[in-house]
């Protein structure tokens, strides 16, 4: 309990984002739901699937192109912390963390970061495919609803 008599207490939430719609959406909806709610800090991950080496044709594009990458999600993070920030989050409770890692699924990257850092809430938007191409290839959602261990995990669509 603190001063006031209310218990305290600390949550790790991770939002791992991208640029869609519904990335947005699961920020938003975390500020609404927990904006306002003391105890709650966030951090809004990005991974940057590290390119195969033979997808470029020399290195210097490959810098270039995740030169651009990272600056453009720079500023996507930056607006989506502003997002919370303006929902009632402090700013010392919202970071933003983007990370350049070879993932042969986002799903494991997504959970490995979790684990790593021991966060109790995974959010993420729902992604904008069809039920056939979920059914063939899995989402990135599903995946991370059927493996997550040990913490909660919101799905925002």
């Amino acid at each position: 309990m603190n001063q006031t008599g209310t218990a305290e207490f600390n949550h790790q939430v991770l939002i791992a984002v991208d640029e869609s719609e519904n990335a947005e959406q699961a920020v938003r909806y975390v500020g609404f739901v927990l904006g306002k709610t003391p105890g709650f800090a966030v951090t809004i991950l990005h991974i940057i699937p590290d390119p195969e080496t033979d997808y470029f044709p020399n290195q210097a594009e490959k810098d270039n192109y995740l030169k651009n990458y990272s600056q453009r999600m720079g500023r996507t993070l930056e607006r989506y912390r502003h997002i919370l920030l303006d929902a009632g989050f402090s700013a010392d409770r919202v970071e933003t963390e983007s990370t350049l890692r070879y993932c042969p699924s986002m799903a494991e990257c997504i959970l490995s970061e979790r684990e790593e850092k021991d966060f109790g809430t995974i959010v993420v938007g729902r992604q904008g495919i069809s039920r056939k191409e979920a059914f063939l290839f899995g989402s990135v959602s599903n995946k991370i609803v059927n493996h997550a261990k040990d913490c909660t995990v919101w799905v925002v669509g």
